[in-house]
């Protein structure tokens, strides 16, 4: 069995896992155990705690929690001197089918049964994943005689299930964040997959449903996110800031997660508490020669780009060359991208590299919260153009139109490249699959590029494009350039017998 090393938070060292047996769900046989401890964790305190009170409601209806489930419990529930929840907001981070949808449906009864809570609200991305959580806590409810003679209702409306107690305590799903305005009386919600959740005006509807409540508290459960899960990334960016020293003592976060990117069953020890209770082994090893970031969000719990990326983080790596760079003298083709919002502007540079390979540069970026000026972006670019000889400035007049027509009359030379934009995607994945492009390691064109996803464009093409609020203008222009970067020095590219 792993006996890991203590991890040592805001002074307080913790053991991550014992090497006695915990639960009576850990098979004699096992050797090897997930990490009870999350491995990040924010400052722990010393205060009461009433989730000693849902842990002893589980051992009376003979409901087994897992070790890590109770630590969850136990620090998100302490409780200040005048009763009030000491973190009103809770993120629990673990990988894939580890037991979140328990340990929710347990607070949720807490809430229901234990605390009379006026009103509690569970909420998903997918209104199948709401649907199936609540189906599960009625079969809880149902197979305790305990439960079952409290409940006053049960309503079954797609979208719009209900709990209501004899006490008059309600436990509701609202399928989205507009189908809560309305609601009064809120005094807890349940995100659930908060990874999915990526637009702030979801999340506030939801939210600002507790501003009346006398103790309210937030929530959320959810395996590794990608760059794309807004509220989240907000959320973790807080916790690690407080575990850092911040002073945000009303959150408290707590994630099993990977040390590292590294794919291995060590690892998942780390980002897997269930595993040797719940979780067999070999299903652990089943899968880690699955796709490298599927495995790494859903079975390490790590960050990634995006799940669905265009390009193979792997292969971007493997042409990355840190000495290289554009040269002065040498023909150069630009490009320059704007994205829909009009908050973010990239421009790439692409030269040849002998016959074969090229490097491509991330040269400028331009960014501003209300909308980019068109003026300033186009005299920007102009001090490119004129410092490499370059044949074409390449754009898109869907997107950049009104900056490349700024450019033009100052004899710059332009070309649009929308009908030629498929194309020259196709071109950019070739190139990286087959290691002739290279690029010199800028984080930002590595972040944007492993951020793209695959549009489907026509009947059978496809464009790269960006999913929720992720920034891909660098990746755009990258698929540019690369249409010229990787044109045939001669007509015959391809010479057969």
């Amino acid at each position: 069995m792993i006996k890991p090393e203590l991890v040592t938070v805001d002074g307080i060292k913790v053991e991550t896992v014992s090497d006695r047996l915990q639960s009576v769900l850990e098979p004699k046989s096992a050797d090897l155990f997930g990490h009870s401890t999350p491995r990040l964790h924010t400052p722990l305190n010393d205060l009461p705690s009433r989730g000693f009170e849902v842990i002893d409601l589980a051992a009376e209806l003979k409901l087994d929690l897992m070790p890590w489930q109770k630590f969850v419990l136990e620090h998100a529930h302490k409780t200040l001197p005048n009763g009030r929840w000491r973190t009103p907001v809770v993120g629990t981070t673990v990988a894939r089918q580890n037991g979140k949808s328990f340990l929710m449906n347990m607070r949720i009864i807490a809430g229901l049964f234990l605390w009379d809570e006026p009103v509690q609200i569970g909420s998903a991305h997918r209104l199948s994943t709401s649907f199936e959580q609540f189906r599960n806590l009625e079969s809880i409810i149902a197979n305790n005689d305990y439960l079952s003679k409290q409940v006053k209702r049960i309503r079954l409306r797609h979208g719009e299930e209900e709990i209501e107690t004899l006490k008059g305590s309600r436990f509701i799903i609202r399928a989205s964040g507009s189908a809560s305005r309305g609601v009064s009386g809120v005094s807890t919600l349940h995100l659930d997959e908060l990874r999915e959740m990526r637009d702030l005006e979801t999340y506030s509807s939801l939210r600002y449903t507790l501003m009346a409540a006398k103790n309210p508290m937030v929530l959320s459960y959810t395996n590794a996110g990608e760059s794309t899960s807004l509220i989240l990334n907000q959320l973790r960016e807080r916790a690690m800031a407080a575990m850092a020293g911040a002073d945000d003592p009303e959150i408290a976060y707590f994630e099993w997660s990977s040390p590292n990117d590294v794919i291995s069953l060590e690892n998942a020890t780390y980002s897997n508490p269930a595993l040797g209770r719940t979780i067999n082994v070999n299903n652990i090893k089943s899968v880690l020669n699955d796709d490298p970031t599927v495995v790494m969000t859903e079975v390490m719990c790590r960050w990634v780009q995006t799940i669905t990326g265009v390009v193979d983080a792997e292969k971007w790596k493997q042409c990355g060359d840190s000495e290289l760079d554009l040269d002065v003298e040498k023909l150069t083709w630009l490009a320059i991208d704007v994205s829909p919002d009009r908050k973010h502007c990239a421009l790439v540079g692409a030269q040849k590299i002998g016959q074969e390979s090229f490097v491509v540069k991330l040269l400028h970026t331009w960014q501003n919260d209300g909308h980019l000026d068109d003026r300033a972006v186009a005299n920007d670019a102009a001090y490119y153009c004129r410092k490499y000889p370059i044949e074409h400035l390449l754009f898109s007049q869907r997107a950049a139109g009104s900056i490349a027509g700024r450019l033009k009359p100052a004899g710059i030379p332009i070309l649009d490249m929308d009908p030629k934009y498929p194309q020259s995607c196709d071109e950019l994945l070739g190139a990286i699959d087959s290691g002739r492009l290279r690029h010199n390691n800028s984080a930002e064109l590595s972040a944007q590029i492993l951020s793209a996803v695959k549009f489907p464009r026509g009947d059978a093409g496809w464009v790269i494009g960006r999913r929720g609020q992720a920034i891909v203008c660098a990746a755009v222009a990258t698929a540019m350039v690369t249409h010229f970067a990787t044109r045939p020095e001669t007509e015959i590219d391809i010479l057969v017998g």
